[in-house]
């Protein structure tokens, strides 16, 4: 009886495609993607450009996704939006993505959602305490809010997120994961609707200009003490010492101390930079 060879994904991909692309084109195939739900996203180099439809079409039929979307401009401008195009199946790309017990309903050709941020999901699930007051200031579609809603039971938590069409899936997400009772959204900025001196815990799940927030943060916390969570891309030589000096000068502005409990490399980001997360202790300087 002979053995029977199971091929992981990619190679199964790349043998279905040998006959159908230019066998030179083979090797510019991506071997890495995301799947959101049913919905996959793929970056596929100009030269495979001709070939995209029976590209996205194998890729779907390997990885079991109803649409495939080609990723032409990655995430720009400060609502962190997407700029996709559909090569393959329905142009209805909304999806449910379930992850750690929990529901995420969102369209990845509007919005973002980085399976690579997944660890850090999960850690904050656990991380909060029952009975809690937690602001999340970047909710985005409750990337941070729902596993936390769910998993900690926390006494509320108060979701601040500016993007409309982020703000419409975040509060159908409250909803499909029966936590309305736990996470109020909020629409607008989060430095004119977060609400003041209220948190025992605030997360900054944001990237680029996340310590011009700081401010926002502090405001929210109740009797100037508690815990952040500061997230940022960051060349890797700076962190921590570099980081933090900049952040305590921050915090000096208003009279707090800052104790970093924990940073950790979520992913990396370009080469010599990454996604931190930085647990700080806040307190007043008295």
């Amino acid at each position: 009886m002979g053995l029977i060879m199971v091929l992981n994904p990619f190679d199964e991909i790349t043998n279905k495609l040998e006959t159908k692309i230019p066998a030179n084109l083979n090797t510019y195939l991506p071997n890495k993607w995301e799947k959101n739900g049913d919905i996959l996203i793929i970056a596929l180099p100009k030269l495979l450009k001709n070939h995209k439809k029976i590209i996205g079409e194998v890729y779907a039929h390997v990885l079991e996704c109803k649409s495939v979307l080609n990723d032409i401009g990655g995430i720009s401008g400060e609502l962190r939006e997407p700029n996709t195009e559909v090569i393959f199946g329905s142009n209805n790309t909304v999806t449910i993505h379930k992850e750690n017990g929990v529901r995420f309903k969102l369209n990845p050709q509007k919005i973002m959602f980085s399976s690579g941020n997944m660890n850090e999901r999960i850690r904050m699930a656990n991380i909060s305490k029952p009975g809690e007051v937690v602001v999340d200031l970047f909710a985005g579609i409750g990337y941070f809010t729902l596993p936390i809603a769910v998993h900690s039971k926390p006494k509320k938590i108060y979701a601040c997120e500016k993007n409309p069409i982020s703000y419409d899936f975040l509060c159908e997400n409250v909803s499909l994961n029966n936590v309305n009772s736990i996470v109020e959204p909020l629409s607008g900025d989060n430095r004119e609707v977060a609400p003041i001196d209220i948190a025992d815990r605030v997360i900054m799940g944001y990237f680029g200009t996340t310590i011009s927030f700081l401010p926002a943060a502090f405001r929210c916390l109740r009797n100037n003490y508690g815990i952040i969570h500061f997230h940022d891309k960051f060349p890797d030589e700076d962190v921590p010492n570099i980081t933090m000096d900049h952040i305590n000068n921050e915090a000096r502005k208003f009279r707090l101390n800052v104790n970093l409990l924990r940073y950790i490399k979520v992913k990396s980001f370009a080469p010599g930079i990454s996604h931190y997360v930085f647990d700080l202790e806040i307190g007043k300087n008295e």
